[in-house]
């Protein structure tokens, strides 16, 4: 068995020019493969898988071979933290792109803090992300803190509310969202009728009688598509129409098939870009959709542009070290001080102290009367803390 592995070794080597061994470097994604926000998850692992694949070449060159290792955290903590533990100990993985939950990432940094294991999430926009202050921990998506409150602002100016129920789905991510724009409904004088969270996920009947007896102008829950679907269908049927608004957690065509005509008048602000947002995505889309057999979407996107900001780290950290193996803290050094002007689908990226991107956009999704995502405005967030 020994002489027929080390021939496969020298063989396979051989193939790409030299008698040398390839060493093997691993690049993981981690988010929800199987439930109820796996459409999600899925676009995380496909857009992260695209650029492991097209980044082969560079490395072989180099004499490492690329490899690419997908999680399913199932959208859990407890399932995310033990992810972190097998990648932590699995010496070949050097960075990771995920998570899509924040409180499935909250816990799971923290497990590969230690080995500094270095993360770019697409998705986590709780400011506890990286309000922590950890080294291995950056997002290229704009924060709950101002994704709340640009949508308390697109309800108070454009739908002109007056009164607001304010809902949660009970996660980090869903009632940080919320919690960010009730704080801008209240301080812009919006009266706020009741807020709550629930962890409902198939029968809204009691949660439905409450908002009728409240009559407010407008809903905003902190939540994803797979419980607002339902909540929104619901709704609906049971004769209130006023507009839902949310965040990028409702970014999913199932939203339209859980919420089926419900889903109308339903707005969300995105972290996520809608593709006709992003032109310099059109190839990528067309690679994407023979691939896959499915259209890339807005955390597609995202994941592409992680990816590549952590194939970039990886590959400097190589070129930094004499094109030798980097350990995982200098890779974890390269990506915080990424300053990435070309290949990206969604602009620039560089990092703030905290690992925060220093420019980012956030688009205004709406469910129209043909019961299709339209984009309904675009706001540009800059960092604070730089």
């Amino acid at each position: 068995m020994k002489k027929l592995g080390l021939s496969v070794l020298t063989l396979g080597a051989l193939s790409l020019g030299s008698a040398h061994a390839v060493t093997v470097i691993k690049i993981a994604s981690m988010s929800p493969l199987s439930g109820s926000s796996s459409d999600l998850g899925i676009q995380i692992r496909n857009g992260t898988e695209m650029v492991i694949k097209e980044s082969r070449a560079a490395f072989l060159a180099l004499g490492f071979d690329l490899q690419f290792v997908a999680y399913d955290d199932q959208a859990d903590p407890t399932t995310g933290t033990a992810n972190a533990r097998r990648i932590a100990a699995d010496n070949g993985i050097l960075a990771m792109v995920g998570t899509l939950n924040s409180g499935v990432v909250i816990p799971s940094s923290e497990v590969l803090a230690p080995s500094h294991l270095a993360i770019v999430s697409p998705a986590n926009t709780n400011p506890k992300v990286t309000d922590r202050g950890l080294s291995n921990m950056n997002r290229i998506c704009a924060r709950d803190d101002s994704q709340g409150p640009a949508g308390a602002d697109f309800v108070i100016e454009t739908l002109k509310a007056k009164k607001v129920y304010v809902l949660n789905d009970k996660t980090p991510y869903g009632q940080g969202l919320a919690d960010a724009a009730q704080k801008e409904f209240t301080a812009k004088g919006v009266a706020i009728a009741a807020s709550e969270g629930t962890e409902e996920k198939s029968d809204f009947s009691s949660i439905i009688t409450k908002i009728k007896l409240a009559k407010p102008d407008a809903i905003y829950f902190g939540g994803l598509y797979g419980q607002v679907g339902p909540f929104s269908k619901q709704l609906r049927e049971a004769g209130v129409a006023i507009p839902v608004m949310g965040g990028d957690g409702y970014d999913s065509p199932d939203l339209l098939s859980l919420g089926g005509a419900g889903a109308k008048n339903i707005y969300f602000t995105t972290v996520a870009p809608p593709l006709e947002s992003v032109p310099a995505a059109k190839v990528v889309a067309a690679r994407y959709k023979a691939a896959y057999k499915k259209d890339i979407e807005g955390f597609g996107i995202m994941a592409y542009d992680s990816a590549k900001v952590v194939v970039n780290g990886v590959l400097s950290s190589i070129k930094a070290n004499s094109n030798k193996l980097p350990t995982r803290e200098m890779v974890e050094t390269a990506v915080r001080k990424t300053n990435l002007t070309n290949g990206l689908l969604t602009g620039n990226i560089d990092f703030n102290s905290v690992g925060d991107r220093k420019t980012a956009k956030m688009y205004i999704r709406q469910v129209n009367d043909k019961l299709t995502f339209v984009t309904a405005g675009v706001v540009n967030v800059v960092v604070t803390k730089q």
